[in-house]
């Protein structure tokens, strides 16, 4: 397996800038078994997450490092009793604050405290438009709950965004989601085709929609974009293993983005947990700053000193960022290889066999679950 890190001595970027935004992820404690969900497979323990007072220091490094927004995430962040002190601590120290929650738990009681704290906006899951297949996709009776969310949501008067990711079980009724979602209030609806990270890696053949689902889901953005001009924005996010291109690796590796698990590992992504050749980096041991500006972690794949032909001499090397580091891990072993999606990829046909597994599935039931975390 090659190390991505081999050459992080000649690879350092010296013009990185300071992040804009932080993903909180305060616990992986969640309420829904959600099949395309993205944490690890290891999820961790309520005994080894971090104290509130572990995580005020953190939201304090953050905000001096050059962080404006904050988002508070899991698993479920209503889980944590001590949410409301650690939005008002965000507040407190000028971030703006997005809430990333699955709805349930939150009340009209709750929202208005989360409110009044300093939550600036709320992004909330959405299954399904129907409520059985939300509920069987959710693992959990849950679909009424979300749809009292947006009630309670709506009363505070915050902006509300309507995140929805599609696969196989539900793309055909992206249309009524969207319908739905416009009536539940929402100022922004992401529709977003599943990203093959942790459990929905390990469920991608039951999650990879069919060609004709995908385009005819396209079409069904369309209508609905046309039904609700004027309304709010709708984003489609397309299905990446079905592009030629790979989805760019956000604004590139370590350069406006930092997450922060339940344990306090730091991590350029998300995803990044999946590459076992970086070292893990965390805020207990190190200050953010160090581990902004000087890990190996984050140093790894900045800039473009790193790739390799293709991606060395590509003319779109400077826009998609070589692709996603964490998803040429997962398929090839390799974070410094190409992009498996990208069609001039050696490892494109890695992606293709997916999708010949996948369409070989699409006839079995829709039942693959995720745990949850103790």
């Amino acid at each position: 397996m090659a190390d991505a890190t081999a050459n992080d001595a000649t690879t350092r970027d010296a013009t990185a800038r300071p992040p804009l935004g932080m993903l909180i992820e305060l616990t992986h404690r969640c309420p829904l078994h959600c099949p395309y969900c993205s944490n690890p497979l290891e999820l961790v323990r309520r005994s080894e997450e971090l104290t509130r007072e572990q995580w005020s220091d953190i939201l304090t490094q953050a905000r001096a490092l050059g962080v404006v927004q904050t988002h508070f995430s899991g698993g479920e962040p209503l889980a944590r009793p001590d949410l409301p002190e650690l939005v008002g601590r965000a507040r407190q120290l000028g971030a703006y604050v997005n809430l990333v929650t699955s709805g349930v738990g939150l009340t009209a009681e709750r929202a208005r405290e989360l409110a009044e704290r300093g939550v600036d906006h709320v992004q909330l899951s959405l299954q399904d438009a129907d409520p059985g297949a939300g509920d069987l996709i959710a693992g959990a009776r849950v679909h009424a709950a979300k749809l009292k969310a947006a009630e309670a949501v709506a009363v505070t008067g915050l902006p509300l965004t309507v995140n929805v990711v599609l696969h196989r079980a539900n793309i055909d009724r992206a249309e009524q989601i969207v319908d739905l979602a416009v009536s539940m209030g929402a100022d922004r609806i992401e529709l977003a085709n599943t990203q093959y990270y942790g459990w929905g890696l390990r469920n991608r053949a039951a999650l990879l929609p069919t060609p004709d689902q995908l385009a005819a889901a396209r079409q069904a953005v369309r209508r609905a974009r046309d039904k609700h001009a004027g309304g709010p924005e709708i984003v489609y996010v397309t299905a990446d293993y079905y592009a030629d291109r790979p989805k760019p690796c956000m604004d590139g590796w370590g350069s406006t983005q930092l997450t922060v698990t339940p344990t306090g590992d730091v991590l350029p992504c998300p995803a990044a947990y999946a590459i076992t050749t970086l070292p893990r980096e965390n805020a207990l041991r190190r200050p953010l700053s160090e581990i902004w500006y000087e890990s190996q972690a984050f140093n790894a794949f900045r800039g473009t000193g790193w790739m390799r032909e293709p991606c060395r001499t590509c003319p779109e090397r400077h826009t998609d960022h070589g692709g996603c580091r964490c998803q040429a891990f997962q398929l090839t072993g390799d974070a410094a290889a190409t992009d498996p999606v990208c069609g001039l990829s050696p490892h494109r046909p890695l992606v293709d066999a997916a999708l010949e597994e996948g369409l070989a599935a699409a006839d079995l039931a829709f039942v693959p679950r995720k745990p949850v975390a103790p």
